[in-house]
């Protein structure tokens, strides 16, 4: 009788518990064989130009409803001018039948604009920019948190994405109630730290740094990894290293470090094909508004990274078919992404200086 096989995760299919969600996603590593070897298609550099007088998002601009921006030299904020939720929306009233439920949905979104230039993205922003946009989302959690229970914050980069603007910049949508991602969470760090002592993904941080297979970056305050129930081939997970419940209980050394950080960390996704990555990214933190009176000790602060890509700049993961129908399911394990993502440099692949040539020039 043969001896039985030892499992594998690299080769083997199995289902990962992700505890924030209270579900599972299915591993098929062996699917991809050696997921970043063999041909990497890269599409030609986009010339985006530093300032067009058209694109909306520029400083000077006009937008859709006839407003002309400033001429802003660091962050700008306005109101959406095509915004999901409104704050004066009339109330749908008693639902007729339990199958046919409505409630009302008010709130603002807002568009939060990073730098001036429409040619630079995070990565290639200096820390003292990054650290200016941390500081308005804090002061935007801060003044829209006052009256709204949940207060998201995030950012489409990248067409890919459904970014219709190339000019960097995030949104922010605040509304009278708690989304469906937010009440999920709520629910399973509260249930977390009723049955464990201790808030889940605090733990979680200090899991990952004792075993450091999926942390993929580290420092003072703050760590980066890939999930062990990462859904997304790239998906990464930033996590302070001490118990924060929201942006705005974040020290100044911290915000320093977050700035340092996300810089890294973006930089790699941009030297993983050598374009400027897309994902979507969005933070959590513990609920606003009514709930600031509220013990909110279950909640630990985090960002998520959404990134498609899997096998080039052209080669996306889609959620479709056994996805949508079934349950998540991904191509390579989260072990094999953090080891890509952390061999990374953290130079920007376009502040690299060429090549030397060899000894004696070219010919």
């Amino acid at each position: 009788m043969e001896p039985p096989t030892a499992f594998l995760p690299s080769e083997h299919q199995h289902i990962r518990y992700n505890p924030l969600h209270d579900d599972w996603v299915l591993v098929s590593a062996h699917r991809m064989g050696r997921p970043w070897h063999g041909q990497l298609e890269k599409p030609p550099q986009e010339e985006i130009p530093r300032h067009d007088p058209r694109n909306p998002l520029c400083p000077g601009a006009q937008r859709a409803g006839g407003q002309v921006n400033p001429d802003y030299a660091a962050t700008f904020i306005f109101e959406n001018d095509f915004p999901a939720l409104q704050p004066d929306a009339p109330d749908p009233g008693p639902s007729e039948h339990p199958l046919l439920q409505a409630r009302s949905a008010r709130g603002v979104c807002q568009v939060m604009c990073f730098h001036p230039w429409s040619d630079i993205t995070l990565p290639l922003m200096s820390s003292d920019e990054v650290r200016a946009v941390i500081d308005k989302w804090v002061e935007i959690n801060l003044d829209l948190g006052a009256t709204y229970p949940w207060v998201q914050i995030f950012e489409n980069k990248g067409a890919m994405m459904g970014c219709s603007n190339p000019h960097p910049h995030c949104q922010i949508w605040a509304s009278n109630f708690l989304p469906n991602e937010a009440q999920m969470e709520d629910r399973t760090q509260r249930e977390y730290l009723q049955k464990h002592g201790t808030p889940m993904l605090l733990e979680y941080g200090k899991l990952e740094e004792e075993r450091k297979e999926r942390l993929v970056l580290l420092n003072e305050h703050w760590l980066v990894v890939v999930p062990y129930w990462a859904v997304w081939p790239f998906q990464t997970l930033l996590l302070p290293r001490r118990h924060v419940t929201r942006l705005q209980d974040l020290s100044d050394a911290e915000r320093d470090s977050l700035a340092s950080i996300m810089k890294r960390l973006l930089c790699k996704y941009d030297n993983l094909f050598e374009i400027s990555f897309p994902y979507s990214m969005g933070w959590h933190g513990a609920p606003t508004g009514c709930h600031l009176s509220e013990d909110c000790s279950h909640w630990q602060l985090h960002a998520h990274y959404y990134p498609p890509l899997l096998r080039s700049a052209s080669v996306r993961k889609f959620m479709v078919g056994y996805e949508m129908l079934a349950q998540a399911q991904r191509d390579l394990t989260a072990e094999q992404a953090a080891e890509r993502l952390r061999n990374l440099p953290e130079e920007h692949y376009k502040l690299r200086k060429p090549e030397e040539p060899p000894c004696g020039g070219a010919e």
